[in-house]
């Protein structure tokens, strides 16, 4: 029988109830929806440069723009943006400067306040295999009416939102010049104006990706500016210890994979559990905190992890041995072009030859989703279904409920209907190799069932499709946070250049054309109390909706 928890209405009721948008997925359980009706595209009503280094990222990356920027925070008729300024130098973020520009609308004009720019930098490029190849995210967030930004050595600052003026740097005091500690994910915060955050603090050898983490926490600063504090290796329960052997995988010397129905690759030193690059923690009403960790050296030993309001843990649900879908399922027939060596174990990931893995991936911005039944929602990578990844689904409790084949740097959204709801969240079908990255064993053919298509789609809780939506000019959904409004109708951008606005029965409602195609960065939307949508491209902040001598046909 499908799963089906019982949904907690005054939970749901809750996440309804509260407006604006103060952070990533607008509130602490990251649900991306909100009660105000979105307003039709009839023009873009401003537009706010985030990034001035586009042109040359896009001109360094075949085009693409492997950016995560943050999502606007408002608040009523006031909008704060993530700004980037200094140098740009190739392979080497530290040169350039994150900041916030506080926005004001004064009628239909959105008016610049003030800017303030911070000390964060993010952790170090890493050039590929274990680190980030993608630019980090400096996500701040809105509580207790202060505005929070990362900062350097592992703290945050704490700015007046009327000036701009920077107040304080609340828990670890004022930042030091420790260049090893490195606040690592969006901040967020809770219905109690706790502010909880990641840090992970490197080894100052020079060499952070080859070199085990000094230290990885979870903090949690209240309004009263106090500190509790939660370490990865002593909340993740049931990891290998740093120093142990974890399962690898194998060379590309032994493709096609896997190398023997029996084979198993070299073991590698695991690491210290840290949480991922861009993961945003997640909190529930009932005060129980969710991240994701890995370890340092092997994205496929994973965890998610509840830790109890007083920052103890709760449990640990391990992201392996959860997918039997590789080998000759969701890949075509072993021996065939695309598929696994002949002879190879059904449903297998190739790359090691055991059961398939829920990854956390350093270039993925996927965090956990808190559903209004408790029950928890993650985006893992996995390689072996065309870079897809699964968007995993647990219970309150740790048990793992099951698993849809995408989940690739994406955080959905919920739609809130009578009892129930459903998930939003995007099916993009990559043009690329099946499980590897050569063309002479990992081919980009699949299964005649499968064919490309890049799809917005709608799940029931049991992660059954309700309806898919094609892109209609054949382009990715280059969204990591979808929106929704209070009727259920979904906001996606793509790399078509377009803002798409979707109905709750899959019908396209709007699109308004704001750039050129190319490939985009992904990136979350939000939506004010007027209705307006936010939706960044190109490192530009949109806004579109209806200006005011037509808002009298707003919905």
């Amino acid at each position: 029988m499908p799963y089906h928890a019982p949904v907690n209405i005054p939970i749901a009721l809750a996440l309804l109830l509260a407006a604006n948008w103060p952070q990533f997925g607008r509130d602490a359980a990251h649900t991306g929806n909100t009660n105000v009706p979105g307003q039709p595209f009839r023009e873009v009503l401003a537009a706010v440069t985030m990034d001035p280094f586009v042109e040359i990222e896009r001109e360094l990356f075949g085009d693409d723009l492997l950016v995560h920027y943050a999502s606007p925070i408002i608040d009523g008729d006031d909008v704060f943006v993530e700004v980037k300024a200094g140098t740009y130098t190739q392979n080497n973020w530290s040169t350039q400067t994150w900041g916030v520009q506080a926005y004001r609308w004064q009628g239909s004009r959105l008016v610049l306040r003030w800017t303030t720019m911070s000390t964060w930098k993010p952790v170090p490029f890493s050039g590929g295999g274990v680190g980030p190849t993608f630019e980090p995210v400096f996500q701040p967030v809105l509580a207790n009416g202060f505005l929070y930004m990362p900062s350097l050595g592992g703290t945050l600052a704490r700015a007046d939102p009327q000036s701009g003026a920077i107040l304080d740097y609340p828990g670890s005091g004022p930042p030091t010049p420790d260049f090893t500690a490195y606040v690592s994910g969006p901040l967020v915060a809770d219905a109690a104006g706790n502010v909880y955050f990641n840090v992970i603090k490197f080894t100052g050898s020079g060499s952070p990706w080859t070199s085990d983490v000094v230290d990885a926490y979870l903090e949690r600063i209240a309004p009263d500016r106090s500190v509790t504090r939660a370490r990865y290796k002593n909340v993740v329960n049931g990891a290998p210890p740093a120093t142990a052997q974890c399962l690898g995988s194998f060379y590309d010397a032994e493709l096609p994979w896997p190398p023997s129905p029996n084979a198993l690759p070299a073991s590698v030193t695991c690491g210290s559990q840290r949480p991922g690059i861009n993961v945003a923690p997640a909190v529930a009403p009932d005060g129980t905190i969710y991240t994701v960790s890995r370890a340092h050296f092997n994205s496929r030993w994973a965890y998610l992890t509840a830790l109890n309001s007083d920052m103890t843990p709760k449990w640990s649900a391990t992201l392996r041995d959860r997918f039997n879908d590789g080998c000759g399922v969701l890949l075509p027939p072993n021996g065939t072009p695309g598929g696994c060596r002949a002879g190879a174990f059904t449903g297998v990931d190739p790359s090691d030859n055991t059961i398939g893995a829920g990854r956390v991936n350093d270039d993925s911005s996927s965090s956990p989703l808190i559903a209004p039944d408790g029950s928890i929602f993650y985006g893992a990578y996995t390689r072996y279904n065309y870079s897809q990844g699964h968007l995993m689904h647990f219970s309150s409790h740790g048990d793992y409920l099951g698993a849809y084949p995408f989940g690739w740097d994406v955080t959905p959204a919920i739609a809130p209907h009578g009892n129930s709801y459903s998930i939003i969240t995007k099916e993009n079908h990559y043009n690329v190799g099946s499980y590897c990255d050569s063309g002479s064993f990992c081919s980009n053919i699949r299964r005649a069932n499968d064919p490309f298509g890049f799809f917005v789609i709608r799940l029931t809780p049991a992660l059954q499709v309700e309806w898919q939506l094609p892109n209609p000019n054949n382009q990715e959904w280059c969204v990591n946070g979808p929106a929704i409004d209070r009727d259920g109708v979904a906001y996606m951008n793509a790399e078509d250049g377009f803002l798409y606005a979707i109905n709750a029965d899959g019908t396209l409602r709007q699109a308004i054309s704001l750039t050129p195609a190319f490939g985009q960065a992904y990136t979350p939307l939000a939506i004010d109390d007027r209705g307006r949508v936010y939706a960044e491209k190109a490192g530009i902040l949109f806004v579109v909706g209806t200006p005011l001598r037509h808002r009298s046909v707003r919905k």
